[in-house]
C-alpha cells in the first residue's frame, strides 16, 4: 500500500527537548516572515537567562538586540548555513501551528472518540503521523518507537543506535495515532490483544521508503515500532565500511573465494546485512548467478536475484534456499541462519561448489563455531566449509563540526587497550546543531576477522574449549575488536566511551 507525505520539508535540527508549548514560547510574537527577513531563529532556551539563536551569514544584527529585549535574556548565537536556518524556522513555526491545532482537537475529543476509524483519518492525526515519519527520515533515524505509557503515547527515534526524543502526540490521540498506522499497514485495527506485523510503502518527495510495522499489546495499550528502509538508498562497498587495511584485504580475498561459507556475526542492528551487500558487490554479477534470500530485501542490487521470505505463505529461509539451489546459482546469500535446517542446507551448498554468505547472532567471531555446532552441523563439515567469520559492531562517529580535545583518565584507556598506556589527548563532540546536540553524527564499524587457518580448523576438529580456541585464533592473526575500536579512538573517529559501550568482552 502506498502513502504520500505532504511536501513541507521539516528542518534537520532543533532542540529535541522543545515541546509544543516551548515552541510557542520560542517563537513568541515573532512572525515567520520576521525571522526569514532578519535571518535569525531562536532555537533553545538555556537556563533562566540565556536564549540560543541560530544566525545565517547575512543576519541583520539589530534583530539580535530585539530578541534579547523581547525575551529579556542574553543572546548566544550559533552560525548555520542559510538553508539550515530556513528549515529551523519552518520547524519552530510548524510546531507552533501543530500545538494550536492539537489543543483545538483535544477540546472536542468527546465528540470524536466514538469512532476510532474516523478519528484516525482526522487531519491532526494524519499530520502527526506524516510529521513523525518525515522527521525520522530527515534525521536519518533507523526506527520510530511509539510506546504506550501511563500518560499516553511516547515517541522516540533511534539515531545512530541510540534512542532520542521525538515529537510527542497528545495523550488523547494515543489510539488514533496507532490506528492510523495500522490502517496504512492494512492491519486489523479492532484487534488489540495480539501482536501484528505489516508494511507501509511511503513516497517522500522523490524517495521511496519501506516501513516495517510491529505492534504489541502492553499494560497501557499498543506499542508500535516502525523500521525505516530507504528503497532509494545505495549499498556501499567493502572499502567504505571502515575496516583496517589488513582486515579489508583479507575480507576481499574471502569474498572472492570460489566456494565455501563466509559468516558475518553481531547483534541486531550492527550492520551485518550492509556488510553482506558490500561483499556481494565484489563479485562479478555479469558472469555469475548470484541469488539472495532475505527478510526483508533492504536494497535492490543490480544483476542479482533477490528472493523475499514470506512466512504467511510458507516461504521460510530453508524453503526458499531449497528452491534457489535448483536455479543453478554460483553465489548464495542467506539473510540469517537461525535454525538447523537452514544451517544444514547452507553447509551442503558450500560443500557442493557454491559460495555461501550468511549471518549469525553471536557476540564475537570465535563464538560462530560453537553456534554452528549447536545448530547440528558436524565439526568436520564446519572445518571443511567455513572460510572466515567477520564479527562487527557499529560505533557513533564524532561530529566534525563540534569536535574538541580532552584528556581522559588513564584507567579508562587501559580498560579498552588491556594494558596501561599513560595519558593521551583524545577527541569528543561537544554538541551542536549539525549533530542535534549529541556530539555524534553517523556511524562506522569496528571489526574482528577470523580466518580459518589450518591451526584453527584443527582446534574445531578437536572441540577445543572457547578459551583455547580464541588463543589459537589470536596466534593465527585474529585482531580483537576492542583493539580496532581503540585505533579508531586514536585517530579521532570515535570516542573511548563509545567503544566501551559497544564492545564488551
Amino acid at each position: 500500500m502506498g502513502m504520500t507525505l505532504d511536501s513541507t520539508s521539516p528542518p534537520t535540527w532543533v532542540d529535541q527537548s522543545t515541546s509544543d508549548e516551548s515552541a510557542l514560547a520560542l517563537i513568541g510574537g515573532l512572525s515567520r516572515e520576521y525571522l526569514l527577513h532578519h535571518r535569525v531563529c531562536p532555537i533553545a532556551l538555556r537556563g533562566e537567562h540565556t536564549i540560543i539563536v541560530a544566525v545565517a551569514e547575512d543576519v541583520i544584527s539589530s534583530a539580535l538586540d530585539d530578541i534579547g529585549l523581547t525575551y529579556d535574556r542574553v543572546v548566544v548565537t550559533e552560525s548555520v548555513a542559510g538553508g539550515e536556518l530556513e528549515r529551523l524556522i519552518e520547524r519552530i513555526a510548524n510546531r507552533t501551528d501543530r500545538a494550536v491545532e492539537i489543543t483545538r482537537i483535544e477540546a472536542s475529543d468527546d465528540d470524536l472518540a466514538a469512532d476510532v476509524r474516523d478519528l484516525a483519518n482526522q487531519p491532526p492525526v494524519i499530520r502527526y503521523v506524516n510529521l513523525v515519519i518525515r522527521e525520522a527520515f530527515e534525521a536519518a533515524a533507523s526506527d520510530i518507537h511509539l510506546e504506550a505509557t501511563r500518560t499516553g503515547l511516547s515517541a522516540r527515534f533511534r539515531l545512530d543506535g541510540v534512542l532520542t526524543p521525538a515529537p510527542q502526540p497528545p495523550p488523547s490521540l494515543h489510539h488514533a495515532v496507532v490506528s492510523r498506522i495500522k490502517l496504512l499497514a492494512e492491519l486489523d485495527i479492532a484487534e488489540r490483544r495480539r501482536p501484528q506485523d505489516g508494511r507501509i510503502r511511503v513516497r517522500l518527495e522523490s524517495r521511496e521508503l519501506d516501513l516495517r510495522i510491529s505492534t504489541v499489546p502492553t499494560m497501557y495499550g499498543e506499542s508500535v515500532v516502525l523500521r525505516l528502509l530507504d528503497r532509494g538508498g545505495r549499498p556501499i562497498g567493502l572499502p567504505e565500511l571502515g575496516m583496517p587495511p589488513a582486515t579489508l584485504e583479507l575480507m576481499l580475498q574471502l569474498a572472492r573465494c570460489p566456494h565455501g561459507m563466509i559468516l558475518v556475526t553481531g547483534p541486531t542492528g550492527s550492520g551485518k546485512t550492509t556488510t553482506l551487500y558490500a561483499a556481494l558487490q565484489s563479485r562479478t554479477a555479469d558472469a555469475e548467478k548470484i541469488i539472495t534470500v532475505e527478510d526483508p530485501i533492504e536494497y535492490q542490487l543490480a544483476g542479482i536475484t533477490q528472493v523475499p521470505v514470506h512466512r504467511q505463505a510458507g516461504v521460510s529461509f530453508a524453503f526458499a534456499l531449497r528452491a534457489i539451489l535448483r536455479q543453478d546459482p554460483d553465489v548464495i546469500m542467506i539473510g540469517e541462519m537461525r535454525d538447523q535446517e537452514t544451517a544444514e542446507i547452507a553447509v551442503q551448498s558450500a560443500m557442493t561448489g557454491h559460495l555461501v554468505f550468511s549471518t549469525l547472532h553471536t557476540n564475537d567471531a570465535v563464538s560462530a563455531v560453537p553456534r554452528l555446532l549447536d545448530l547440528g552441523v558436524p565439526d568436520y563439515l564446519v572445518a571443511a566449509t567455513l572460510e572466515g567469520v567477520l564479527a562487527q559492531r557499529l560505533v557513533r562517529r564524532i561530529c566534525d563540526d563540534c569536535r574538541t580535545e580532552y584528556e581522559p583518565a588513564p584507567e579508562t584507556i587501559a580498560a579498552v587497550v588491556g594494558r596501561p598506556v599513560g595519558r593521551r589527548t583524545l577527541w569528543r563532540g561537544s554538541g551542536c546543531a549539525s549533530c542535534r546536540g549529541t556530539g555524534y553524527r553517523g556511524r562506522l564499524g569496528v571489526f574482528e576477522l577470523l580466518v580459518m587457518s589450518d591451526a584453527v580448523k584443527e582446534a574445531v576438529m578437536h572441540r577445543a574449549s572457547r578459551a583455547e580456541f580464541r588463543a589459537i585464533a589470536v596466534e593465527s592473526g585474529l585482531r580483537p575488536m576492542r583493539l580496532d575500536g581503540w585505533s579508531k579512538v586514536e585517530t579521532g573517529l570515535t570516542t573511548i566511551e563509545e567503544v566501551v559501550r559497544v564492545v564488551q568482552e
